[in-house]
C-alpha cells in the first residue's frame, strides 16, 4: 500500500467484493431453506429426516420467487431511503457554504483538485469524533461530519478525514458498504422470524410430534403417521436453528471483510489528495476511542472512519485498529506518528490547583541573575 496507488489491489478487492455480496444475497435462500424445514416439522412431527430434508427442497423451490421479490423489495426501499433513515438516526443535516464556510471549502477544494463531483455535506451535533459517508449514486453521495470533529481537529486533520470519505465515494466502497448492510438486514429479519417460529414450537407428547404452541392438541399427527419417538423432527429443527446462526454468522463476517478491508487503502487515498500524512495521523489520533456517536445504531457505525465498538477479543471489530492503521501509514507513506494525543477538552474538567499561598513577612525576593557576574548583581538584596 505505498500511499495509494495500488489500483489492481483494489480492483481485485472491489472484484472480491462482489462475490461476497453475491454469497451474502444466497444466505437468504439458505435461511428460506431452515424456515421450510421448520414449517414441515410443524405440519408433520413424525417424518424420517429424508422426507423433510425432500420436502423442505420442494418448499424451496416453489418460495424461491417469493423470496427474491421480498428481498429486491427491501433493497428498493433502502435504495430510496436509506439516507432519510440515517438522518433520523444521526440526527444529520444538510449545510450549506454560508452556514459552513470552513468545511464547505475544505471539501470542495478536494474534489476541485481531483475532478470529483463535490457530495452533499452534512453536520452532526454530537461531542463524538466521527465521520462518514453514504449513498448509492451521484446524487445520493454526502458525507456526514460531527460537530465535536469540526471543534477539536485542525484544518489539515479535517481535510484529510473528509479526504478518507472521499476515497471510499471513488472506490465504490461507499455502494457496496451500503448494499451489504441492506441485505444483511434482510439475513437479520428473516433469521429473526424463522427463530420466532423455533421458539414458539412445542413437542406434543401426546403424538410425539412437534406443532405451533397456539394449536390445539388435536392437530397432532393420528397414530398411523406416528414413527416412534419423532426422532427425525428432532434432528432437522437442530439442522435448522444451526442454519439460522450459520447464516447470520456468515453475514456479519462478510460485512467485517468488506469494511476491515477498505479502511487502510482509504487511509491510503487520503493522503494521495492531500499530500499530508501526518495529517492523517494525527486525525486518527485525536478520533481514537473517542468516535461513539450515542444512539447510533451498529450498521451506521460500521459506516463511520472509526468504530470504537468491538466484539470479543476483536473478532467482530469492524475497523482495523488505529495502531495498525498508524503504523501503516508510518511505514509506507513515510509519515510520523507523535503516539496517543490529548484534547484541550480532556483537560478543561482537571481540578484548578491554586498557587503556592506567599508569604506574610514580606515580598518574595526576585531571582538572583545567573552568570559570571552574578556576585556583582545590584540591587537591594544584593551582596556589597
Amino acid at each position: 500500500m505505498a500511499a495509494y496507488g495500488l489500483y489492481t489491489h483494489i480492483a481485485s478487492n472491489k472484484f472480491r467484493s462482489m462475490l461476497l455480496l453475491a454469497g451474502l444475497f444466497l444466505l437468504i435462500y439458505v435461511l428460506v431453506y431452515a424456515g421450510a424445514l421448520l414449517a414441515e416439522v410443524m405440519i408433520n412431527g413424525n417424518g424420517t429426516v429424508q422426507y423433510y430434508l425432500a420436502a423442505a427442497l420442494a418448499d424451496l423451490i416453489r418460495a424461491l420467487p417469493f423470496a427474491t421479490i421480498a428481498a429486491a423489495a427491501w433493497i428498493v426501499i433502502a435504495y430510496f431511503f436509506h439516507q432519510s433513515i440515517i438522518d433520523a438516526v444521526t440526527g444529520g443535516g444538510d449545510v450549506t457554504r454560508q452556514q459552513q464556510p470552513r468545511l464547505y471549502n475544505l471539501l470542495e477544494n478536494l474534489c476541485i483538485s481531483r475532478g470529483i463531483p463535490m457530495p452533499k455535506l452534512k453536520i452532526m451535533d454530537s461531542e463524538a469524533l466521527n465521520a462518514f459517508a453514504t449513498g448509492l449514486n451521484q446524487r445520493q453521495y454526502s458525507i456526514t461530519v460531527t460537530s465535536g470533529l469540526m471543534r477539536s481537529l485542525n484544518d489539515p486533520e479535517i481535510e484529510s478525514v473528509l479526504g478518507h470519505e472521499l476515497t471510499h465515494i471513488r472506490n465504490g466502497d461507499v455502494q457496496l458498504m451500503v448494499v451489504a448492510v441492506i441485505i444483511a438486514g434482510v439475513v437479520g429479519f428473516f433469521g429473526e422470524l424463522f427463530f420466532r417460529m423455533f421458539t414458539n414450537m412445542s413437542w406434543n407428547t401426546s403424538g410425539g410430534g412437534w406443532s405451533s404452541s397456539s394449536s390445539s392438541s388435536s392437530s397432532s399427527s393420528s397414530d398411523s403417521k406416528s414413527k416412534g419417538s419423532g426422532g427425525g423432527a428432532v434432528i432437522v429443527v437442530i439442522v435448522a436453528v444451526a442454519l439460522i446462526l450459520l447464516a447470520w454468522l456468515l453475514s456479519q463476517v462478510v460485512k467485517l471483510a468488506l469494511s476491515r478491508s477498505r479502511e487502510l487503502l482509504a487511509d491510503a487515498g487520503s493522503v494521495e489528495l492531500t499530500k499530508n500524512p501526518d495529517a492523517m495521523i494525527s486525525a486518527l489520533r485525536k478520533i481514537e476511542g473517542r468516535g461513539e456517536l450515542p444512539g447510533a445504531t451498529s450498521a451506521v457505525m460500521e459506516l463511520c472512519i472509526d468504530n470504537p465498538r468491538e466484539g470479543f477479543a476483536d473478532l467482530f471489530a469492524t475497523h482495523p485498529s488505529v495502531e495498525s492503521r498508524v503504523r501503516a501509514l508510518v511505514t509506507y507513506a513515510g509519515g510520523h506518528d507523535p503516539g496517543p494525543l490529548a484534547l484541550p477538552s480532556d483537560t478543561a474538567d482537571e481540578p484548578n490547583v491554586p498557587p503556592p499561598a506567599q508569604p506574610e513577612h514580606g515580598p518574595t525576593p526576585p531571582p538572583l541573575p545567573r552568570g559570571p557576574w552574578a556576585g556583582r548583581a545590584s540591587g537591594p538584596w544584593s551582596r556589597n
